[in-house]
Formats: C-alpha cells, structure tokens, sequence
C-alpha cells in the first residue's frame, strides 16, 4: 500500500488530511500523521485564551475527531531524505523513527523568529502556543500582585511596565486583549496608581498593521492609544535584562514583561530539504509541489506559494486562511500524484483580515470592505466561528462568549506553569531529549504492506 506522509497538523497539515481521508479510495494509500501534538490549535484566538474570555481547550480540535484514518506518530520531524524518500523523526520520548513515504506534504508550520539580541534568549516570551497564552495570563496578573506587595517605587513601576515587541496581528491583538486583562486587575489593587499600568507597543516598521492599509492601521492604532497603550514606530529592541528593555532610540523602560511576536520562521525541518528557500520558506510551484522532487509538496507558513492574483513573484502571506484553502489544492495534487493525472494551480483572493482588539472593539476589512466599532466586532467573531475546524470548538467558542458577557472573568492565577522560566525555548520549541535506543518503522507507524 503507498504511504502518505504529513508533517504537521495546523491549519494546512489537518485540512490536507481531512480531505485526503474523503477522496482515498479504501485501501489505496495509508496517511502518517507526523505531529508532537494529538490536537489541531485555532492559532487566532490565541489572544482570548490569554485574556481569559475563552478557556484553552476551546479552541483545539483533537485529531482523533475529525480524522478517522490516519495514523497517529507523536514526534517531530527533524529530516526529510529526499534520495531514500524518508522522513527522520524523534518521537515526544526521545526515541527515532524513520518513516518512509510515497507522497509527502509538508506543513510544519512556523515558530516565533527571533535575533541575536542579549537577553532575548533568557527573558522574552512568546504568543504562539497554547502553554505561552495561559502562561502571559497568569505572569501578567502575578505581576500586579507583586507590584501591590512591595513599596519601593522602582520595582512597582518595573511590575506595572509591559512591553510587546512586534505591531502585527499578533502583537495588536496581544497587546489590545491583555491591556484590557490588567487594567480590569489593577482595581483589585487600591494601593496602586492606576496611572503606573504601562503598555507600550514597539516595531521597526513605519506602521501597525500595514497588511490592514493605512486607514484601518490608523485606526487600530488610535484605539490602542485612547485605551492608554503607547505605540511607537522606528524602534525595536536593543536588549533585555530581568527588570529593564532597552530599545534602539536609546529609551529605556522599566519592565519585567517582553512580549515578542516580531515574525515567524518556518520550523528547521524545512532547511533540510536543501532545496530553494525564500527567507526560510520552501520553494513551491503553484502546484504546491518542490521543484524537482516528485510528489513532494509544501503548503502554509513553511512553504513559499506562488501567489497567482499578486504581482509575478509574490508569495501568499503565511495566514491560516491561505494555509487551509491551500490544503484543498494540495489534496488534490496528492492524489493525482498518486493515481497519475493533472496537478491544479492554487490561486485565491484574499478575503480580508480580521483583527479583535477586545471588548466590544475590533478592525476588519473584508473582501476589500473597512470596518471598525461593534459591525468589525461581529464580522471577526463571525470570521472566527466560520473558520473555527469543528462543530464542538465552534459551540465551546460560542458558549465562552456568552458566558464572559454575562459572568466575566475572575482574573485569578491558575499556575499551571509556575515552574516553568515562560521563554520561548522553553514553551515554544520546545526541544526534546534524544534517547540512545533506536527503533524500527515498524515499531513506529506500523509494517508497510
């Protein structure tokens, strides 16, 4: 029986599956799963996870749910081997595992790209996973509750200081959801001026949100600041240390929180191809496939795709609406590879980015469309209950909704990470131990007929 192999279940990785397991044939192709994950992350909605407005297992979908016939390999990818058509693999206990495959999709998906900036390492966290969203959470409302316990005005203007490095959707919505999280906390705490609550919001580029155009990033930036956040523009960090950031105009700002959603980077498994990239990206044709390397395809934020509607050269943006549409096309490419026929060519509009800025605020452009106040509000939610992978998320999101309007959060710690530093090493890549004892593909994924 042919083995298809798909590293990654995001928005690409689980959609390709989804669609892989309605058109097989039985018997025709066996599908590999190759993810430390057994659940599919609704990445948007991370910000309200953090905020509390929706509870973590809200927004993920376990793969057990929707995908009925697939085989699970809890691991992550290290290397693919074009010459033996294989995949290396280290499992989640640190044991190998050599998968061979006919088709490969690879949808890694991407991880918070960072630079060599002293401190960053050590100090800054990340908004990408579900462990960094709980984490911000609790280390955000911990922080006022420190800053209430001293007196010494240094450490309490340091507690109160929060800094997001980064003025995309990401930081936006972080930056917008968990302002309103501490500004609700610091009236729990009367012997702090609510005047020493700081958020500041930082990017090199000359705009928020370029991607919105300029009307709908003045907007959101308008918002942002009338609710008391500063944003500026030109700037970037210089370095971090446990209680201070210094940024690149010379300021320094007192503070014990960095936040940095500064880009994304496709996960390392991309590179060992040592086939074309484009700034880290996987160089695909519109078919989704590699250059060169016959039923091998690459979709989402890990693959650069060529974008048919753009000026010639253009990739698509790395969004979960042009990774799941993706997946549709690289679906139908797995099976003509498979069966032998025509490749389809990806090409979508854009349909427009949504972007909730908290409470009853948000930005929108839909298909072209500018939206701000309570109707960008309902679109976005709208947006997200749409896209949202499954009926039982889409009732869990909905029912969080309805419950934060009429019983709002109760801004309590749940330390469920209290042990753990918050870095992104440590919550995000995540890295795990290799084990000496190897194993065989059959000890793995089960023997190949």
């Amino acid at each position: 029986m042919k083995r298809i192999a798909i590293v990654g279940t995001g928005f690409g990785g689980y959609a390709c599956a989804r669609q892989l397991e309605r058109r097989l044939r039985p018997g025709e192709a066996e599908i590999v799963l190759i993810t430390p994950k057994d659940y599919t992350l609704y990445l948007p909605l991370l910000p309200q996870v953090a905020a509390g407005v929706l509870q973590p297992r809200s927004i993920v979908t376990p793969l057990h749910a929707g995908l009925k016939r697939s085989k699970l390999l809890p691991g992550v990818a290290m290397e693919v081997d074009l010459d033996a058509r294989a995949v290396n693999v280290l499992k989640i206990s640190g044991e190998p595992a050599r998968v061979p495959f006919d088709v490969l999709v690879l949808a890694p998906g991407s991880m918070t790209r960072t630079f060599d900036i002293p401190g960053l390492k050590e100090h800054a966290r990340g908004m990408k996973t579900l462990a960094e969203a709980v984490y911000l959470r609790d280390h955000s409302i911990a922080q006022l509750e420190l800053a209430a316990s001293t007196c010494d005005p240094e450490e309490r203007a340091a507690r109160c200081g929060f800094l997001v490095v980064g003025a995309g959707y990401s930081g936006v919505e972080t930056a917008a959801t968990l302002q309103l999280v501490t500004r609700r906390a610091m009236a729990r705490f009367p012997q702090l001026d609510p005047g020493l609550l700081r958020w500041t919001l930082i990017d090199i580029a000359p705009a928020v949100m370029p991607e919105l155009g300029p009307e709908l990033g003045a907007a959101a930036r308008d918002l942002l600041e009338r609710r008391g956040v500063e944003v500026r523009l030109g700037t970037t960090l210089e370095r971090i240390t446990e209680d201070t950031a210094m940024l690149t105009d010379g300021t320094r700002l007192s503070t014990h929180t960095v936040i940095w959603t500064a880009g994304v980077t496709p996960r390392p498994v991309v590179s060992s191809l040592g086939t074309e990239t484009v700034k880290g990206r996987l160089v695909v044709g519109a078919d989704l496939q590699v250059p060169g390397c016959e039923g091998v395809f690459g979709l989402g934020d890990a693959a650069a795709v060529p974008d048919l509607t753009a000026e010639p050269g253009t990739p698509c943006p790395p969004t979960a609406q042009h990774a799941h549409r993706q997946a549709r096309t690289a679906a139908r490419n797995v099976l003509a590879a498979l069966r032998g026929g025509p490749r389809h060519e990806y090409r979508h509009h854009d349909a427009g980015l949504v972007v909730d800025l908290g409470g009853s605020d948000a930005v929108a452009r839909p298909f072209g469309i500018g939206l701000t106040g309570m109707a960008a509000q309902l679109v976005t939610r709208g947006y997200h209950l749409l896209t949202t992978p499954s009926s039982r998320s889409r009732l869990r999101v909905s029912g969080d909704w309805l419950l934060n309007m009429m019983a709002p959060d109760d801004l309590i710690r749940l330390d469920f990470l209290k042990d753990s530093p918050g870095t992104l090493e440590e919550l995000e890549h995540m890295p795990i131990t290799p084990r000496p004892r190897r194993i065989s593909v059959t000890e793995s994924v089960g023997s190949r007929p």
